[in-house]
């Protein structure tokens, strides 16, 4: 065996034995079983809410165990996880088990949280991979399902799964008056918590609807650290589709909001950018219809820039939130003068309107990383004190 061949072993060797160690809060029902006993349960989850090698979906094995599943939450990609980002998903029904699917995001999704809907169950669970990121939407659902069981009286559980970037705590704090729909709570873009920890932060500070508190449980991930580097046993969304994407992620969404092409419709989407008038860079690519990405932004154009994927994830990780490739990009692609670089999108992600003004002033990564410096060392003393796994 060669050495980058060795190499390349024992790289595979600890990503499995990571994921081999791990086990999720759903793998642990001795925890969580007797508090479910009679109760009418929602459950919130995705394609993403899979227990052990089997590949068993949570509202099986709930199922398969006697608990009485009363309705099912979907977030944006909907309960199956192939919906466009942004798509509205409407509700439906599961057609393995008959259980009414209410979909929490679109047009309609506050409806899906009416009385009517609460009042078929005692207790909801929320069993979610989420991706570390400020602007990933799922715990945003999590939060306003939060909301909705401290409004009506009750329990919230969070079945607990590790953060894939949770070694990273980076970027801007969200200046609330930029809250939106990918952004709603004064964290950063990179807050390298589990949704069972954000749970406790969000009841422990006070950040629910009224400063209610909610009847709050958190299954815990047994061997876990946010060292660890967990290796997604599924896609968590149809454009993220390598952990390099996930690692990429925090650095490479904010070209959502500029002119530029992410890679949406093509393989490698947040691993690559680029546009027709980008005078740099040794790639090309032409995005184009494909499942998950139906009509990609510059379709059918073929776009000169950049490819990430020759860098390694120890790179990428000890990089954080980096601003580098949206700064190469802005400096480097020539539009005309009637079009502009940034859409108003672009502060939404960054949640800091200074860092556009930053880029445009020719500011360096650096230099806008100084910018959110004292923000990041405040919420990184808060964040302390809600942390569930130690951080090595």
């Amino acid at each position: 065996m060669n050495k980058i061949a060795f190499t390349l072993f024992l790289l595979l060797s600890v990503v499995f034995s990571a994921n081999a160690m791990v086990k999720v809060g759903a793998e642990r029902p001795d925890l969580f079983l007797p508090m479910l006993k009679g109760k009418r349960v929602a459950l919130f989850s995705n394609h993403t809410g899979l227990v052990g090698d089997s590949g068993e979906h949570t509202l099986d094995m709930l199922l398969r165990n006697g608990v009485d599943v009363a309705v099912i939450f979907s977030p944006e990609h909907g309960f199956r996880g192939d919906a466009d980002a942004g798509v509205h998903v409407k509700s439906s029904v599961d057609t393995k088990t008959g259980i009414p699917i209410v979909s929490l995001y679109g047009g309609k999704g506050a409806a899906g949280l009416s009385d009517a809907t609460l009042d078929k169950c005692d207790l909801i669970i929320c069993d979610i991979q989420d991706v570390g990121t400020r602007f990933y939407t799922y715990y945003i659902t999590m939060l306003r399902l939060m909301n909705a069981a401290a409004r009506s009286g009750k329990e919230f559980v969070v079945f607990d799964r590790p953060n894939p970037i949770g070694m990273i705590v980076d970027g801007p704090v969200l200046d609330m008056t930029l809250k939106s729909g990918v952004g709603a709570l004064p964290i950063p873009v990179a807050h390298g918590m589990t949704l069972g920890e954000l749970a406790e932060m969000i009841n422990g500070e006070g950040w629910l609807d009224s400063g209610r508190k909610v009847g709050l449980t958190v299954i815990p991930c047994e061997n876990y650290t946010h060292a660890t580097r967990y290796e997604l046993p599924v896609n968590p969304s149809p454009n993220l589709k390598s952990m390099k994407a996930v690692y990429l992620y925090p650095s490479t969404c904010y070209f959502e909001g500029t002119v530029m092409s992410l890679g949406r419709g093509t393989t490698a989407p947040f691993e690559v950018y680029g546009h027709p008038s980008m005078t740099t860079g040794s790639y090309s690519f032409t995005p184009r219809p494909m499942a998950g990405a139906a009509n990609p932004p510059l379709k059918g154009q073929k776009c000169r820039g950049v490819d990430l994927r020759n860098l390694s994830d120890d790179e990428i990780i000890r990089n954080g939130v980096d601003f580098t490739y949206v700064i190469d990009a802005y400096r480097n692609t020539r539009l005309p003068a009637s079009k502009k670089f940034f859409t108003s999108f672009f502060d939404l992600l960054t949640g800091d309107r200074r860092v556009r003004q930053m880029i445009v002033e020719g500011r360096s990564a650096g230099e806008i990383r100084e910018s959110w410096a004292g923000d990041l060392s405040r919420f990184r003393d808060l964040r302390a004190k809600y942390l569930l796994y130690p951080e090595k």
